[in-house]
């Protein structure tokens, strides 16, 4: 394990492969380590440097469960740049990891040379901001729910109507979030960023080439919620992508790594 102490907490990392380095920023609830299934293989392969970290409130990384905020995790992921010496550099983000990218991009450019930014949104709209208030009383009711029903209302969340109907692949998948159900005193701290104000017209005081990545079948950062974002930044690109729910970098690793590797590769 690789360790970093900035912001007066400890992150954990790692870093794979050599050359321009990529830092890869995880959304809400999950380990860094998700990336290790395909991203970093492929962005390795590429000829990339590619560094993953947990997220504060993501154990190992500090918990923090006395609270904290977006712009605590903006800090620690700038923090961390710095520390390793990585700036300017490529970022990617998946949605709340996503949203983190955006406002280090608007506050931090110098430390930015492109950005990813997949399954992300400017803002929450109705449906969505009921679901952030409705997961965050139920978790603060006290009630848990049995892992099984859990998994089953992760999977419809975050999944596509064409892993759903496999019945291989939906098994495998329950099996995953049965067995990973968030623990952290830091989700719940978490939980708060999906109510998030409307950043549209901050976002079009960012500068760095930036690419958006929508799938088409995600219910918690649907793709009109990603459009936004692509016309808020100046010179954004927009890439939707079918047949993928919320987990599409998980979903379809092909076409997401392809689209990552291309527009880090563009000129300018």
């Amino acid at each position: 394990m690789a360790w970093a102490t900035v912001n007066n907490i400890r992150v954990h990392y790692e870093s794979h492969g050599a050359g321009e380095p990529v830092l890869m920023v995880m959304g809400s609830g999950s380990r860094g380590r998700v990336w290790q299934l395909h991203q970093v293989p492929a962005l390795t392969a590429a000829g990339y440097r590619v560094i993953t970290f947990d997220n504060r409130g993501i154990p190992p990384t500090d918990e923090c469960a006395d609270g904290f905020t977006v712009d605590d995790m903006v800090a620690d992921t700038a923090a961390l740049i710095e520390y390793l010496g990585l700036g300017p550099c490529i970022l990617v983000g998946t949605s709340m990891g996503a949203q983190i990218v955006q406002e280090l991009a608007l506050s931090r450019p110098a430390l930015v040379k492109k950005a990813v930014l997949m399954a992300t949104r400017g803002r929450a709209d109705a449906l969505r901001r009921a679901m952030a208030e409705a997961e965050i009383e139920l978790y603060e009711s006290g009630v848990r729910l049995p892992p099984r029903y859990d998994a089953v209302i992760r999977a419809t969340q975050n999944l596509s109507p064409r892993t759903l109907a496999d019945p291989q692949q939906v098994g495998d998948w329950l099996d995953l979030f049965e067995m990973s159900a968030p623990a952290s005193p830091g989700d719940r701290v978490h939980m708060g960023f999906s109510a998030m104000p409307d950043r549209r017209a901050a976002y079009r005081d960012i500068s760095r080439p930036c690419r958006v990545i929508s799938f088409a079948d995600d219910m918690i950062t649907p793709p009109h919620l990603g459009r936004e974002v692509a016309e808020a930044i100046p010179g954004a690109s927009f890439e939707l992508i079918a047949g993928c729910g919320h987990y599409g970098y998980l979903e379809d690793p092909d076409t997401v790594n392809k689209a990552i590797i291309e527009f880090i590769r563009q000129e300018g």
